[in-house]
């Protein structure tokens, strides 16, 4: 039977509902714990496998789903398409501990519409004492929930000007690009990263052979080697993690690995890839500036970089940083982000030369690497 579970007619309508669905009952009474002690987020059901989730979707009405991978009677991949099909604007989050099966998993997950996947610790004891996983799920529980919340926000009754008590969103202005064509692509993304990656290299296949791409992802290890594979399938070119020390060549996609930091190095006449374990940047490992800030300052005005849907600000310094160099930067619109923290950051500093649906951000790189009209 699901847990009875209360909590959420004690808080405010605009809460967070959230859905725990998991076998183990200490890892759902110990996230339902922490989620019930946050204002902003509710409790509406915890369940032990998907059949009682997908059973009670619609009467407890979740914005978001904690979703393990490995449980009896129906999984979670099983489960996932079923939660959509009953609720398409629901946001899944993967939780699972990270085995190379779980991140295959889970990878093919984040590909059916989940928004994002959280690492489990190897025990419950482990989970219940780590303060960093509970900051994490928490995050990204409220992060991810915000999305459709807003929504409700939204469907209100519009105040007259003089009952508005919020500030008017920032106005982007957006940068020339740059007149030198791109020698190199740079891409960062976290939250909804990978259908995003999927989508761009896809429209990017036709000038792949004549460009290096090189892609900060902020994912754990064996997720980035699974993540390289399924983009070396989208876009039909040679895509791996990067290697230290490795040359940098055209028509090769470049995957920084999870827990290391890529950065680029000029060693002569060529470019090589640089790998360092030092502390995580934005709590990310690893992080997009790294990435981004090298570029700037080996490819200058050739460098192009891309910043996709992810939580946070990471990317909008190294950004920054190639604009001042003289390269080019692109941001995914809102609307097409599971969150708009980085690509949005980006935009409002005014570092970008175009805000995009992902959908047409391959088109403009196209453009640029054609020496066409932007």
């Amino acid at each position: 039977m699901p847990q009875a579970l209360t909590a959420a007619v004690q808080k405010p309508d605009t809460a967070i509902r959230v859905m725990i669905v998991d076998d183990s009952v200490v890892f759902r009474g110990l996230v339902a714990r922490w989620v019930g002690e946050e204002p902003d987020l509710s409790v509406v059901a915890a369940h032990r496998n998907g059949y009682e989730a997908v059973e009670n979707l619609m009467r407890v009405n979740p914005d978001i789903v904690v979703l393990d991978i490995e449980m009896p009677v129906l999984d979670g991949l099983a489960t996932l398409p079923l939660l959509l099909a009953k609720k398409p604007e629901l946001v899944v989050l993967i939780a699972s501990v990270l085995t190379r099966r779980n991140a295959e998993v889970g990878m093919k997950a984040l590909t059916l519409g989940a928004a994002d996947y959280i690492r489990k610790p190897e025990s419950n004891r482990e989970a219940s004492t780590s303060a960093s996983f509970r900051t994490d799920i928490i995050g990204k529980i409220r992060h991810l929930g915000r999305r459709w919340t807003h929504k409700k926000v939204l469907a209100r009754p519009v105040p007259k000007p003089s009952e508005a008590t919020e500030s008017t969103p920032p106005q982007i202005t957006l940068r020339p690009f740059s007149q030198y064509q791109p020698r190199a692509l740079l891409i960062g993304s976290s939250t909804g990263g990978p259908q995003a990656l999927q989508t761009l290299m896809k429209g990017l296949a036709p000038v792949l052979p004549q460009i290096p791409v090189l892609i900060t992802q902020h994912m754990p290890p064996t997720f980035t080697t699974i993540l390289a594979e399924h983009i070396a399938r989208a876009s039909g070119r040679p895509a791996h993690e990067a290697g230290h020390g490795e040359r940098i060549v055209a028509g090769t996609i470049y995957v920084a690995p999870g827990g290391k930091h890529m950065r680029i190095e000029r060693k002569g006449d060529y470019n090589e890839i640089a790998l360092d374990d030092s502390a995580p940047v934005h709590f990310c490992k690893p992080a997009v500036d790294p990435l981004f800030t090298s570029a700037a300052s080996v490819y200058g005005h050739h460098a192009l970089a891309m910043i996709l849907t992810g939580m946070g600000i990471d990317g909008a310094a190294g950004a920054g940083d190639i604009v001042e160099a003289g390269g080019s930067v692109i941001a995914q619109d809102e609307a097409t982000s599971v969150v708009w923290g980085m690509p949005g950051t980006a935009a409002e500093a005014g570092s970008c030369a175009a805000v995009l649906p992902i959908d047409e951000i391959a088109g403009q790189v196209r453009k640029l690497l054609s020496g066409g009209s932007v």
